[in-house]
């Protein structure tokens, strides 16, 4: 009977000598946590897509509780969620400007030249290896869907050999930014109607040569701009958003159609 009770005995003394110096460790090295932090971590959308720049909503949660990052830091909860936060953490949210992602080439099957013939991985990255990628413009969308493939909000469609972005769908996470080999995805306001879908630093002759509706740099946009919202460098129009009216008078005037207008977009499928 002894030989039982002596080991239950010490068992017994032993796990109340540890349970009562892990319960003492706990309350001397215990770290307080910020009440607000789980408030806050409750109303992100879990997305963690890492667009805010800190790991993930909990990193993101934990910088607004300690005023590392404004209330409006999360791009894809947008104003809702900013509001929401900002209400937990009781200040006001300043209205953000809505952006999304934006394919800066139209340079497709039809009005593209190529290079030669790709038989290779279906990514852009890997493409892009072999001397630039099969595009005659060095500048083009390769059009393997690397973005496509990192999207997790299924905003991006690969239509005619050239990444689409559906505005309404895009959160402006930037994962598309991040893996295009060629940098020609960009982020733009959201309500803006007029982009220049080009992102060629090439001279115009040999921009013609490429493609059919690239940038030849003839400057009319910049020309007849009203607001002088054009500026012109590299061989490259640029739009400055924030002078911009959305007119479309660029778009109208473009002889190459480099210059998209969801506008005129509008007016030939009403017509």
């Amino acid at each position: 009977m002894i030989d039982i009770l002596y080991p239950v005995t010490v068992l017994g003394g032993l796990g109340l000598l540890f349970g009562t110096s892990l319960s003492l460790a706990s309350k001397v090295f215990s770290v307080e946590v910020n009440p607000k932090v789980e408030e806050v971590r409750k109303v992100l959308p879990g997305a963690n897509c890492g667009a805010c720049g800190f790991p993930g909503c909990d990193g993101l949660a934990n910088a607004i509780a300690e005023g590392k990052a404004p209330v409006n830091a999360c791009s894809v909860g947008g104003d809702a969620v900013a509001e929401k936060v900002a209400n937990i953490m009781g200040v006001n949210a300043a209205e953000s400007v809505r952006e999304v992602a934006t394919v800066l080439c139209q340079g497709d099957c039809d009005k593209a030249k190529d290079k030669y013939i790709y038989n290779g991985i279906e990514d852009c990255r890997a493409q892009n290896i072999l001397s630039g990628g099969s595009k005659a413009c060095s500048y083009g969308c390769l059009g393997c869907g690397t973005c496509k493939d990192v999207c997790e909000f299924d905003a991006i469609q690969i239509i005619n050999g050239i990444a689409v972005i559906d505005k309404d769908k895009c959160t402006a996470c930037k994962k598309c930014l991040s893996v295009c080999p060629k940098g020609i995805i960009e982020l733009i306001p959201y309500d803006n109607e007029v982009v220049v879908k080009c992102k060629s630093n090439d001279p115009g002759k040999i921009v013609r040569g490429n493609c059919s509706t690239g940038c030849i740099g003839c400057q009319i946009c910049v020309k007849n701009c009203p607001v002088d919202a054009f500026s012109f460098e590299n061989y490259l129009a640029k739009i400055n958003y924030d002078k911009c009216i959305n007119c479309g008078i660029c778009a109208e005037k473009c002889p190459t159609n480099a210059i998209f207008s969801s506008l005129e977009k509008s007016k030939t499928v009403a017509q």
